[in-house]
């Protein structure tokens, strides 16, 4: 049940706060006044698509609030499924914020997306608009209406039949990816042969580019490393000039003043130690270049396997890791191929069964909905003849693929409905988009709303100007359906009809003001009198201030009409 609704900073609406009843909310006001509006509200709240230009001139952002009450398991299971939790005493607020670049949303106080807003909105709210009407004409949508009016086993072999579906495509799938002729398969067989050996020849090790990298660059660096340390040598050595023959003498004489000075004992050590260091440096120095001789054996040996390593990382690589897994991928891919035929088998074997399963469970999906439309013409040819079609007959034809092989299996079965009626005597039954016009499509979807709502409390109906195209009785047998409908279920509905908006529970006003220049979108809610003279307005003979007229005493008569309809039931 939809409790309240705050709306600021939305088109024409500064800030507007509306709390809803039971029973029937009736919305009107004049053309323009801003009616639509609300509903728009309702709607964006709900997930609707919505961006800046909605966001009143000024204003940083626009906000909706709408408060909500869960009255139903089903609609809290659809809140714990998005991991969202009611108040305790029930209440879920939905936020929508409206920036000029985003949407901020928020239930139960965690962010949302607009997705899961549409999801838990559709649990709690149906919005008929102006042209929903026209959806009745599309057989995917008739399909739709009678899933729902059969209820709970419908939902459930529904909820089967997309597994089964959906199990089949992956099936057909994999199926289609292991199917390839012989030749083709043959010649995948010797290519990720040769692709194999030709890894597995190279006999890779772990680390061995790196190392093999090193080498090489050492072996071809030789006679650079041998020219260089030998005029390192020339440096560090003990032949003429070199510091190890400089360091020496000096030592030599540095001893000379042992005794003098224990001060210059530790100056002396130090330089014994460079001496050292020194000479354990050289002696490292000619080792290394006694072995450093270039090995042109080596090199090419080393070059060459460097070269077969660099070809397979090219090819399969780019690293040796990469390789490794290229490597087991072409095994999976071979022993695949294979053992195709086997496998093909097996999928053709669980494709059979799943498809089976499919069938059998579309068939039980289809007697359900054979069952339900014999129970929903009855029920529909009902509430119609309560809205003005005296004469009417409606059929609900149930096309099942276990008839008509050519009826493909989808993820909804394999069954088409098509809605029928004839509204005046002597007709035959034809097809709904063959048949009704605007005006009698409204009446149509109103009844199939009462129809199919049964009496589960918890849902609330918006219905925006369901009066299209009709007056008269026929307007008075559509107030009384909607008040029946709304024993049962909250309605919110917009209407210019007063007699309609006489069968209000509650009913509000929406009208446009003016100040400082600036117009302003208002909703009152109205007393009884207030009432009787927005009835009178709606009749055409009535201005506010003018008194009692002729007008008001017609509208006092229509409220009456109205509460007698209601008690009669």
């Amino acid at each position: 049940m939809l409790l309240e609704l705050h709306v600021k900073n939305l088109a024409l609406i500064e800030e507007e706060e509306i709390s809803f009843s039971k029973g029937l909310n009736i919305l009107t006001g004049e053309t323009g006044a801003g009616k639509s509006m609300v509903i728009g509200s309702c709607l964006a709240a709900l997930g609707a698509r919505a961006d800046k230009s909605l966001i009143r001139e000024g204003a940083e952002y626009a906000l909706i609030e709408m408060t909500l009450r869960a009255d139903s398991e089903q609609q809290k299971e659809v809140l714990r499924q998005e991991g969202l939790e009611p108040e305790e005493d029930g209440t879920v607020l939905i936020q929508r914020r409206i920036y000029p670049g985003r949407n901020v949303c928020r239930i139960c106080g965690e962010t949302v997306t607009l997705k899961q807003c549409a999801a838990i909105g559709q649990a709690f709210i149906d919005v008929y608009g102006q042209k929903d009407h026209f959806l009745l004409l599309n057989r995917e949508n008739q399909l739709k209406a009678l899933d729902e009016f059969a209820g709970e086993r419908a939902v459930v072999l529904l909820e089967e039949m997309k597994q089964c579906h959906s199990e089949c495509l992956r099936l057909k799938k994999e199926l289609e990816a292991v199917t390839i002729d012989s030749v083709s398969r043959n010649r995948e067989l010797d290519i990720l042969s040769y692709e194999i050996n030709e890894i597995e020849a190279a006999a890779l090790k772990e680390g061995e580019d790196m190392q093999l990298e090193q080498v090489f660059r050492r072996l071809s660096s030789m006679e650079r490393i041998h020219n260089t340390l030998t005029k390192v040598y020339a440096c560090t050595g003990d032949e003429d000039g070199g510091a190890a023959q400089a360091v020496g003498t000096a030592s030599y004489e540095m001893s000379a003043l042992n005794g003098i000075d224990q001060e210059l004992e530790p100056l002396a050590g130090q330089l014994m130690d460079i001496e050292a260091l020194l000479g354990d440096f050289n002696r490292g120095l000619m080792n290394y270049m006694e072995h450093a001789i270039p090995d042109e054996e080596e090199l090419m040996r080393t070059g060459e396997r460097l070269d077969v390593i660099n070809h397979i990382k090219d090819k399969y690589g780019p690293s040796l890791g990469d390789v490794e897994n290229t490597l087991r991928e072409l095994k999976e891919r071979a022993d695949g191929l294979e053992h195709a035929e086997e496998t093909r088998r097996s999928y053709e074997e669980q494709l059979a069964k799943a498809e089976r399963k499919a069938k059998e469970t579309a068939a039980a999906l289809s007697a359900v909905r054979k069952e339900a439309s014999a129970v929903f013409s009855q029920q529909m040819e009902a509430s119609l003849k309560n809205l003005n079609f005296v004469s009417v007959v409606f059929r609900t034809v149930v096309e099942s693929g276990t008839d008509d092989p050519q009826i493909p299996l989808t993820a909804a079965g394999f069954d088409r409905v098509n809605f029928q009626v004839y509204l005046n005597p002597g007709e035959v039954p034809h097809p709904l988009e063959q048949t009704a016009s605007g005006g009698e499509l409204s009446r149509i979807m109103l009844a199939m709303k009462t129809v199919i709502a049964g009496s589960d409390e918890g849902h609330t109906f918006i219905f925006d100007e369901i009066d299209s195209g009709i007056s008269g009785q026929t307007a008075w047998k559509v107030s009384g359906e909607m008040g029946r409908l709304s024993r049962h279920h909250q309605i919110l509905c917009i209407t210019h009809l007063p007699q309609i908006a006489a069968m209000s529970d509650t009913h509000f006003e929406i009208y446009k003001t003016s100040r400082d220049g600036r117009t302003f979108t208002q909703v009152r809610r109205l007393d009884d009198g207030q009432s009787i003279s927005e009835l009178a307005r709606l009749l055409g003979g009535y201005q506010e201030g003018e008194g009692e007229n002729a007008a008001i005493m017609n509208a006092r008569e229509i409220k009456h009409m109205a509460d007698e309809i209601k008690t009669a039931g």
